[in-house]
């Protein structure tokens, strides 16, 4: 009986050796898999993140420029900027009339519905190299023009500011377009909240920046609304590449008010906006700042506002597609609002001619108050279809800067043939007609081609017509590789093209 129990114990204790083994070889069950699904709340492109109610879209463009006559992105050489206003010297060696621009961006778009409605986050960013872009090359640069979270009527961090009408991107190659102050290219830092009235009416508060680039040097413009003030008893005024202006710091960010209705057939808007102009420090001697400059004294504070009305008229003329858009704005102590081309501008023309002008929130010197300037403008576009993959649109309008009788005063001293007290980038003396009012026009079409809806090819042409500040003659000091002698300072013209291939995924 023993025995044959532990035969019986012997066999059973094989079986379940054998089929351990066999269980071994045999392959493990996999979970579930969580297949990603389609987040159809929002659009195309959406679709939810495993494991979570939240819905994501990630998109993307690349996009291949030349252009002619232009930099930076199809900012017009000689109009505004540090950089391009030398280029606008016109010669052979300041001037790099062909710039060609590589960008590649990247957005991500999270959304999640709450019991408060929609959460979301945006961030939108990339890559870009320029060659020859107005001034010396930029290359491998990285930048950041959008991240915010919107939630319960709140909008925070880089945004495109609700003073903004009008946006000339999806109708010109132009950055941002000089003809307003649409910051949209590049965005900026802004906190507000906007409340829904339905059926497409909002009202929007909203508090921006406005002077984080107080002290007003080229590279800070970039950066915000930007802070203009210019102290004419200093030194050095608007020299290329030299600190321009004398701000005093940030300390209130500038508060935005819109109205806006939004329908089918387009939409309608308007805004005003209070922006800090105050100056920093009065100079003694043209001293330059120093320790111990806070015993000159300050002026004191002032404040500019501007402000803004718009429209945009979708299917015009039941054409379908087509669309016209115009709006008007007007600006006192806050030049950024109106145009984006704040700065010195010059444009050399054939032989011994050339147009100057400048764009500031204000002018102060030794003991005096700020005096404001005004800018104001009128722009608009309009696009036509021709087919589903052609399309033309024709834009254009016009920018006037004007300086009071104090600050007219200031600027030119009190006798004709003096020396101008803020020079643009060069030494401007004898000069027989001092009046830095000045304004400039523009006129340009762009025809593109879709031969699918992810892929545009087209052609822009412009053409800026700067009315000179200071029309007559005058001596000018050597200019970069221009020389010194007298000029006659006129109107002067100037033709941009752009060609522009850009392949966009989800936008």
């Amino acid at each position: 009986m023993n025995k044959l129990k532990g035969i019986l114990l012997g066999t059973g204790a094989s079986l379940v050796a054998a089929s351990g083994v066999q269980a071994a070889d045999l392959p493990v069950k996999a979970k579930p898999v969580e297949y990603v699904k389609v987040c159809s709340l929002y659009g195309a492109g959406f679709w939810y993140v495993p494991g979570t109610d939240t819905c994501l879209k990630i998109g993307s463009y690349i996009r291949e420029q030349v252009e002619w006559n232009a930099g930076a992105g199809a900012a017009v050489i000689g109009l505004g900027a540090n950089d391009q206003a030398s280029a606008g010297r016109m010669d052979r060696t300041d001037t790099s009339q062909l710039s060609i621009r590589t960008r590649a961006a990247i957005s991500v778009d999270l959304r999640t519905q709450t019991e408060y409605g929609t959460l979301r986050s945006y961030l939108q960013g990339g890559f870009e190299t320029n060659a020859q872009n107005g001034s010396a090359p930029k290359n491998d640069e990285v930048y950041f023009n959008r991240g915010f979270i919107q939630f319960a009527g709140l909008t925070a961090g880089r945004i495109r500011s609700f003073f903004d009408v009008l946006t000339f991107s999806p109708f010109t190659y132009e950055k941002g377009s000089r003809l307003s102050g649409d910051d949209g290219s590049k965005g900026t830092w802004g906190i507000a909240y906007t409340a829904q009235f339905g059926s497409g009416f909002s009202a929007t508060l909203s508090l921006e920046d406005g002077g984080s680039s107080s002290q007003g040097n080229s590279a800070g413009q970039n950066s915000s609304r930007a802070h203009l003030v210019t102290d004419l008893s200093m030194t050095s005024q608007f020299g290329l590449g030299t600190t321009s202006y004398d701000n005093e710091g940030w300390k209130i960010p500038d508060i935005i008010a819109a109205l806006r209705v939004d329908q089918a057939w387009g939409f309608a808007q308007i805004a005003a906006a209070l922006h800090d102009a105050s100056g920093g420090y009065y100079q003694t001697g043209g001293t330059a700042l120093a320790s111990g400059i806070a015993v000159n004294g300050h002026p004191q504070d002032k404040y500019g506002y501007a402000v803004i009305g718009g429209f945009q008229l979708n299917d015009v003329f039941g054409l379908k597609g087509d669309q016209l858009g115009i709006e008007a704005d007007y600006t006192t102590g806050a030049a950024g609002y109106a145009t984006m081309a704040t700065g010195p501008f010059q444009l050399y023309g054939s032989g011994n001619s050339a147009a100057f002008g400048w764009i500031t929130d204000g002018v102060f010197t030794t003991g005096s108050a700020i005096e404001l300037t005004t800018v104001w403008g009128i722009n608009g576009y309009a696009q036509h279809f021709w087919s589903p993959k052609w399309r033309t649109s024709l834009y254009g309008g016009y920018i006037e800067i004007d300086y009071d009788k104090s600050a007219k005063t200031m600027m030119c001293g009190a006798a004709i043939g003096g020396t101008v007290a803020a020079p643009v980038g060069v030494a401007m003396t004898a000069v027989s007609n001092c009046n830095p009012d000045f304004g400039w026009w523009q006129i340009g079409s762009r025809t593109q081609w879709n031969p699918h809806p992810d892929i545009g090819i087209g052609v822009d042409v412009l053409w800026t017509h700067i009315n000179t500040a200071f029309a007559g003659t005058a001596t000018l000091a050597a200019n970069g590789a221009r020389p010194a002698g007298v000029y006659a300072i006129q109107n002067e013209d100037l033709v941009t093209v752009m060609f522009r291939i850009q392949r966009n995924f989800l936008p």
